[in-house]
């Protein structure tokens, strides 16, 4: 699968929150969410859909639109290649770097400390 643009991520975060939709709701979506025309939206369908990463289904006097990927794959995908690319592979650089520039809440230092006690204990057996 290649990468999501910016603007492709906006038309499935749409498409992944209800699917399927019809296109004058994506267009309705994209235009509160991100200011976007009613062309641009069109056109963006249209390009993703020849690109196969979206699905239209036409009806009467209608456009049914439907993702072709599965959200949580493309998250993985764009989550693997954001720590390659700016952190060589390293998810210690990345923890290190949200732990040092971020202000993390008890709770979130409580989750992370959960995962890191699960990755360890998945790592012993």
């Amino acid at each position: 699968m290649k990468e999501l643009s910016t603007a492709e991520w906006y038309v499935m975060e749409s498409l992944w929150a209800e699917s399927p939709k019809v296109g004058s709701r994506v267009v309705t979506d994209l235009k509160e969410s991100v200011g976007w025309s009613r062309s641009t939206t069109l056109t963006m369908l249209k390009r993703m859909a020849d690109k196969q990463l979206i699905v239209c289904q036409e009806g009467d006097n209608m456009k049914v639109y439907c993702p072709l990927l599965d959200r949580r794959e493309a998250a993985r995908k764009e989550t693997e290649s954001f720590l390659n690319r700016v952190y060589h592979g390293s998810l210690s650089l990345l923890l290190n770097h949200f732990v040092e520039e971020q202000s993390l809440s008890r709770e979130d230092i409580a989750q992370i400390r959960k995962i890191l006690d699960q990755a360890e204990e998945k790592a012993d057996n």
